[in-house]
């Protein structure tokens, strides 16, 4: 039996060919995922470690701190006198005062080098009296800055930029622009760096004014001396730690840093092998479907060996053997293909300017076993049924090559078995819409529906394809003939379909809520806001209040209103919550929010309006006084004298800047919402950014500008998917192709005879690319529908969270989504349709 599989496999191996290649291309995703995503990891790790080389011990702000006993804003005491005491500690080689934070550099042209977290500023740390050397930024060219005005940049950011010693660079940390003077070129290891980041060096005393505070550093970094270990710097160092400070080895840095790039990876890791297992889930009807018309095909040979002794366990092996056999080259050539791919990603985001540290291609044993798992498990599952079909296949059978077709009674139970599942499904997609258990039953009972679709296609086929009965006859005989073979097998059909239909699903039902969501968000961003620009740091950091002062003495500016934020503890809670500033007597002229009691006109003093979802969970109504305790610690009470309706853009409590700002440590905004006199345009933006100095940091912002950010944020996304979800549409684009080919051969006979009798080459080629088109649009229809109910169903468990959100059926891109599986039904069709025009007809007709 083993030699008979063996054989199978090479008698039928054009046959078996759309099969490996689906598994293939599974197999590959999954492999080029592990591959790719432990690569990055390895990389980055490697990167952090080297960054960490003069590093033994690092005392940090602890961020387990219990706000309610300390305060929200108790300041992290990492000052002077903490460094030049831990600096004399035996033991300590040297100790090290680093100041971090965010610091935007222009290039020649005046565009942002880099963006985000990955364009920071630090400081040149020159030691106690200034004269020292920083061995973390080792100068190659010049000196290190010493004075404000003086800055240094890493030697990759000035390569790309240009910057040479004695450059004028435009700098700016918090939104005003800085002119500084490049002294000094300097290498890093720092991890950011290496992935294509920026860093900007001060002098200490300007990156303090700048970051943290006078005196103050945001982490203190000591190396050992010759024989002390790096817990003997942490037993020293104990006593002398603040309350709110911690002391961490460079061996426990290096590993949380190690185990934060692998969450950062995990993320990306599982989103792809998500859409690697629907690629593989696809697959697995492609596998079924080639398997049954493969056992279909040979029944009078599986009945021949019945006859002459072999068992239905022996047959049954004899299938798996032959789903073995293409697992297993499946696995080893998707696991090759899958290397490419990850090189080919990595390839990529260097061309999209997204850089990885250097390092090589990282291939485990878990990417080679795993390839070869998936690429043998999956295979030889879905080989399962058809292996246990081919088994029961009687041996007087063998007398006639028809095999039982399958009777009423059992279309009867597979149909019932459908409906409940389908039902059941259906029934908890609507159930999950309140559930709140954050789509866990809205999951189970897609996931059901999509069964018990499936289950039921073969009864769903006749109907729908029925309907394009009237359109088929417009292409004559070919036209009736196609219409005819795609309901002949139905369960081929629906097994055909279904691959397609899990595709255009997954697409039009992510589709759906994206453009629900842009829609419902910039409803929000338009309806809530009355101001014409909204002003903000291009990576969302803070603002410094210069930004709102110099844009207040615009003599085109009305209203303003900077929006601070401050950590504080409300109503004796002891979960912080943010308390919002705002100018009391602009803020109402700058949104347009619902209140349903009281207003924005009594707000200065101790007066705040509360969103009505905060005040219904801390008990407050119109006229309540309630505690709080500010960032500095100090407490206070405020008064509700207005409730409103929030939204994701404005919400919590807000008062008058002038009771806020004596509590900050240091008074900045996360946005600045602003009305001209005419009204936005184009004058009026050149005017505030000029303003501003032209900063490319800042973004001066009209309600179609933010409408154009999220669409352009969901567009990005979707695109991203849908390169994904490819993945799937061209495993499905195999089964077709594979499942015409298999019927094509199996009918040989019967295509002889039509073309004998007068069918020519031209209406073969059409019957079968017809055949086609009308299985590809049966799945897109059921793929459409389905997509379109998900998206409904999630659209309205987001509506809890999204007040403003509203359905959007994007019709255009549907009717696109049903054209392309109209072009992949004729596309599937080109190789069957020319073989079918192409078979001789007598040896077709004579072919038993």
């Amino acid at each position: 039996m083993l030699k008979t599989a063996l054989r199978n496999v090479l008698a039928h191996k054009a046959r078996l060919l759309m099969t490996t290649l689906a598994v293939l291309l599974g197999v590959a995703f999954v492999s080029g995922t592990l591959v790719f995503t432990a690569t990055l990891s390895e990389a980055f790790q490697r990167s952090s470690e080297k960054g960490l080389t003069h590093v033994d011990l690092a005392v940090q702000p602890d961020g387990d701190t219990d706000a309610a006993e300390t305060g929200p804003g108790d300041a992290d005491d990492l000052g002077q006198d903490l460094l030049d005491a831990t600096a004399a500690l035996p033991g300590v080689a040297s100790a090290t005062g680093e100041v971090s934070g965010f610091a935007a550099l222009a290039d020649k042209d005046g565009d942002l080098v880099g963006a985000g977290w990955d364009t920071r500023g630090a400081n040149y740390y020159a030691g106690t009296e200034g004269t020292g050397t920083d061995a973390r930024h080792p100068l190659t060219e010049g000196r290190a800055p010493q004075a404000a005005g003086e800055i240094a940049l890493d030697s990759a950011t000035a390569e790309r930029t240009g910057y040479r010693i004695g450059d004028t660079a435009r700098v700016s940390v918090d939104g005003p622009v800085r002119e500084e003077t490049v002294t000094g070129i300097f290498t890093t290891e720092d991890g950011a760096v290496a992935a294509g980041g920026s860093l900007v060096l001060f002098d200490t005393a300007t990156a303090q004014e700048l970051f943290t505070a006078p005196g103050e550093y945001s982490r203190i970094t000591l190396q050992a001396a010759d024989g002390a270990t790096q817990q003997d710097l942490k037993d020293a160092v104990a006593p002398l730690l603040p309350e709110d400070a911690e002391a961490i080895t460079g061996q426990q840095l290096a590993a949380d840093q190690a185990e934060e790039i692998e969450q950062q990876t995990s993320g990306m890791r599982t989103a792809l092998l998500a859409f690697a297992g629907i690629s593989l889930f696809v697959g697995v009807f492609i596998i079924a479907n080639t398997f049954t018309m493969l056992v279909a095909q040979r029944t009078r040979e599986l009945a021949l060996l019945r006859a002459v002794g072999a068992s239905r366990r022996q047959v049954t092996r004899s299938v798996l053997i032959e789903a073995l056999v293409v697992g297993t080259v499946a696995g080893v050539t998707g696991f090759a293909a899958g290397i490419g791919i990850a090189a080919g990603l990595r390839s990529l985001m260097d061309a999209f300017d997204v850089t990885v540290p250097e390092g090589p291609l990282i291939v485990d044993g878990t990417a080679v076993l795993a390839s070869l798992i998936v690429g043998i498990v999956v295979t030889v599952l879905a080989a399962y049924l058809p292996a246990r079909r081919a088994a029961k296949i009687p041996p007087v059978a063998a007398m006639s090559s028809i095999h039982a077709a399958p009777t009423a009674r059992r279309m009867v139970v597979r149909t019932t078995i459908g409906a409940v599942v389908a039902l059941g499904g259906g029934a908890l997609v609507v159930a999950g819409i309140g559930s709140g258990d954050k789509g866990a039953t809205m999951g189970l009972g897609a996931a059901l529906l999509v069964i018990g679709v499936f289950i039921l296609t073969p009864l769903l086929s006749r109907p729908v394809i029925a309907a394009a009965a009237p359109l088929l006859r417009l292409f004559g005989v070919s036209g009736k003939l196609a219409r005819r073979n795609a309901v002949r097998n139905p369960r081929r059909t629906a097994a055909t379909a279904s691959a397609l239909m899990i595709g255009l699903t997954l697409i039009t039902g992510i589709t759906v809520i994206a453009d629900s969501m842009a829609k419902s968000i910039d409803k929000m961003a338009t309806e809530s806001l009355r101001s014409d620009y909204v002003v903000s740091m291009a990576n969302f950091s803070p603002l410094s209040p210069e930004v709102e002062e110099t844009l207040a003495a615009r003599p085109e500016v009305t209203d303003i209103t900077g929006l601070s934020m401050s950590p504080a503890l409300i109503a004796d809670e002891s979960d912080e919550r943010y308390l919002t500033g705002v100018n009391g007597a602009a803020i109402g002229e700058l949104t347009n929010l619902d209140f349903e009691a009281g207003s924005f006109e009594g707000l200065d003093g101790e007066n705040a309006v509360v969103d009505t979802d905060t005040a219904e969970d801390l008990g407050l109504g119109l006229g309540d006084t309630f505690p709080v305790r500010y960032e500095d610690g100090t407490d206070g009470s405020l008064t509700v004298s207005g409730l409103y309706e929030g939204n994701e853009m404005i919400r919590g409590v807000i008062l008058d800047d002038a009771a806020l700002d004596p509590h900050m440590e240091r008074v900045t905004d996360f946005q600045v919402m602003l009305r001209t006199a005419d009204g936005a345009s184009e004058e009026a933006r050149s005017a505030l950014e000029a303003a501003l100095g032209d900063n490319p940091a800042v973004l001066v912002q009209d309600k179609e500008d933010v409408s154009e950010d999220i669409a352009f944020m969901f567009t990005l996304l979707l695109n991203m998917l849908y390169a994904l979800l490819g993945m799937a549409v061209i495993v499905a684009v195999l089964g077709v192709i594979n499942t015409l080919a298999m019927s094509v051969f199996e009918r040989r006979q019967e295509i002889g005879m039509l073309r004998a009798i007068g069918l020519e080459r031209r209406g073969t080629k059409r019957m079968v690319r017809l055949e086609s088109v009308v299985i590809a649009l049966f799945g897109g229809v059921l793929g459409v529908g389905l997509g379109v109910f998900f998206g409904w169903a999630v659209g309205e468990m987001l509506r809890d969270y999204l007040t403003t959100y509203e359905l959007v059926l994007p019709w255009g891109r549907m009717a696109v989504f049903l054209g392309l599986a109209a072009l992949v039904g004729v596309l599937a069709a080109l190789w069957p349709a020319r073989r079918a025009a192409r078979l001789n007809m007598l040896e077709a007709i004579k072919a038993e």
